[in-house]
């Protein structure tokens, strides 16, 4: 699939008949997604998905009703980055972005995360309101990573909504 094609058609996903997915899908998925570009090639970004009925369960139950509703029946990956690299130079901040640049990572790392998964015919939905307190806990995450986004991942039981893009001119500026 043409990458233009690509970006075309990866909506935001607000209803899932199931999750279908396998280890195989995820290995491929994540294998792609570790070649997003990173601050000195730290690759900061850890996964941690809930594939499991038990799993699934449980980050459901992290998530506000509207989301539970969107994300019903799919598979979770709740994503983080490890604080404290990613412009940082020996221990100290680079810059007065410190771990945002872990953030900026990490979001690289989706984008291929993403679009990987549209390529193989999964839909997903990015989630940033969850309970971190208790996602840490179920899945061990250690304290040195920022916990960001829950991303649901399944096949869809519905179209997204087309929604309007702002025109390039809009977000750029050319001197």
């Amino acid at each position: 699939m043409e990458f233009e094609q690509l970006v075309k058609i990866r909506r935001s996903i607000r209803g899932y008949r199931e999750a279908g997915i396998s280890d195989a899908d995820l290995r491929e998925i994540f294998s792609c997604a570790r070649m997003a570009p990173s601050w000195k090639n730290s690759q900061t970004g850890r996964y941690y998905v809930a594939l499991s009925e038990e799993a699934i369960k449980e980050v459901y139950d992290c998530l506000p009703d509207f989301n539970q509703k969107s994300s019903a029946n799919a598979a979770y990956i709740v994503a983080t980055f490890k604080k404290g690299i990613s412009g940082f130079s020996n221990g100290m901040p680079t810059d007065l972005s410190g771990d945002i640049w872990g953030g900026y990572d990490l979001g690289l790392q989706n984008a291929y995360l993403l679009f990987k998964a549209s390529e193989l015919g999964f839909d997903t939905l990015i989630m940033g309101l969850r309970d971190e307190d208790r996602l840490r806990k179920y899945f061990s995450i250690p304290e040195d990573e920022i916990i960001l986004p829950v991303i649901a991942i399944g096949k869809r039981s519905k179209d997204a909504v087309e929604r309007v893009r702002k025109e390039a001119d809009e977000i750029m500026t050319i001197r």
